[in-house]
């Protein structure tokens, strides 16, 4: 399995079929995910190690390990590491009708990506 770096830290996909794609994301400390919302999928987030922050339509929360979100169609999100020296690994389960990275929309990203 081959790891997608990104700015806030990398994924890998474990498992991709029609029905779902299922990830591990590694959030280095400090970092966050863009302010996002998806039109074709769902995710289901489970936090296995470090701390999340989490923002879902403007409400803030956080989760602990074994923790579980579910973030639906066009709710606006953001996961981000409040840790200065942890990983925050979340394995996150994608459910929809499409997968593609295309299907973000971003809102708000600190590292100026273009949509």
């Amino acid at each position: 399995m081959e790891s997608e770096i990104k700015p806030w830290g990398s994924y890998v996909v474990l498992h991709e079929d029609s029905n779902c794609k299922v990830k591990k994301l590694t959030v280095k400390p400090g970092k966050s995910l863009s302010l996002q919302f998806h039109y074709k999928r769902q995710e289901h987030w489970v936090c296995v190690a470090g701390v999340a922050e989490v923002t879902l339509n403007g409400q803030q929360g956080t989760m602990m390990p074994h923790d579980a979100l579910f973030v639906q169609y066009h709710v606006n999100h953001q996961l981000s590491n409040p840790s200065q020296t942890e990983d925050l690994v979340i394995i996150e389960t994608q459910v929809g009708e499409y997968f593609g990275e295309d299907d973000i929309v971003r809102l708000h990203d600190p590292y100026n990506r273009e949509q």
